[in-house]
């Protein structure tokens, strides 16, 4: 039986992707290495934790005396751990590069050591910075504009330096915004959605004319594990997102969706070095036979109705 070590694996994308590997493979064991910070949250894999082919660690992947026990027992890394609210990174910058830099560098470090078969890295498509016009593509240059996009950039070159220099079995993955269950509710939709369900307002930056493209988090599971068997040592690929709105377009949707009007919308101050608009080309992960399977629509109406469902999950973490 392959033993995958999953980092980050309490996290939002960590932990729906557990679910879906140990839902889509008998014949894998997943070490979840999770150092519990304020968004890792056990209680988003109770329904598994149980289970004999999966093993939680809890440690920090800054730290390699953990990374060094568990990296032995393991043929493969799936690289999720992350510092990732722009709005912290703000706050307090030099988290983001030890966690996020460091910390990849520490993995990579000892994966190399222990000649692991396989290491996906999780990046971001704020990496790219904004495009008014367009979409990036894997061969475009990197230009983040955030403490949070920079220090994953920085990752970014660790892993590729080790891939160029030493043959590192490494891909990496940019991915455009995700949302689903699970997500902790700091992002835009759970905020809002929650936000909403508690008959507060809902802070919406600037002009509100923000654009993201949009992909259901069990969409960007499957990307994962189809990159992650399917894609090319030493290749990058985005995973596109289904739907590009400003983000008062999606604020317009959720609103919809819970029967409140613009009542509920408080206009805030823009946050600092806001990208307008992030795009990335996903015809190359196309190429390979990968195609998302969940509209926008469907999934926003059934991520609402996830928040309606579970209000005991958000609750504590709001409080």
């Amino acid at each position: 039986m392959k033993t995958i070590l999953v980092t980050g694996g309490a996290g939002f994308i960590g932990s729906n992707f557990i679910r879906y590997l140990l839902e889509h493979d008998d014949t894998i064991k997943v070490i979840n290495l999770d150092v519990l910070t304020y968004c890792g949250n056990l209680e988003n894999l109770r329904d598994v934790e149980h289970n004999p082919r999966y093993e939680f660690v809890q440690g920090d992947i800054t730290d390699p005396i953990i990374v060094n026990t568990v990296m032995p027992r393991v043929e493969a890394v799936i690289h999720f751990a992350a510092e990732s609210h722009v709005d912290n990174s703000i706050k307090d910058p030099v988290v983001f590069t030890k966690t996020n830099v460091l910390g990849t560098h520490v993995l990579v470090e000892v994966a190399h050591r222990h000649k692991v078969k396989r290491f996906l890295h999780m990046s971001t498509d704020e990496v790219y910075g904004s495009i008014i016009t367009g979409s990036f593509t894997e061969t475009d240059p990197l230009h983040p504009n955030s403490p949070y996009s920079a220090s994953k950039a920085a990752a970014e070159l660790v892993v590729q330096g080790f891939q160029r220099t030493f043959g590192f079995p490494a891909v990496i993955v940019r991915c455009s915004n995700a949302f689903g269950p699970y997500q902790y509710p700091e992002k835009v939709i759970p905020l809002f959605v929650t936000n909403l369900l508690e008959c507060k307002k809902v802070p919406l930056y600037g002009d509100g004319r923000n654009i993201r493209d949009w992909i259901y988090v069990v969409d960007v599971c499957r990307a994962v594990e189809f990159i992650f068997r399917h894609g090319r040592e030493g290749e990058i690929y985005n995973i596109a997102g289904t739907s590009e709105l400003e983000n008062r377009d999606l604020t317009s949707k959720l609103l919809s969706l819970l029967g409140k009007d613009d009542s509920s919308i408080q206009h805030v101050p823009d946050r600092l070095g806001h990208d307008r608009r992030y795009s990335v080309l996903g015809s190359k992960l196309a190429a390979l036979g990968w195609k998302p399977q969940f509209g926008f629509e469907n999934a926003l109406q059934e991520t609402v109705q996830w928040y309606r469902d579970n209000v005991s999950w958000w609750q504590k973490l709001k409080k």
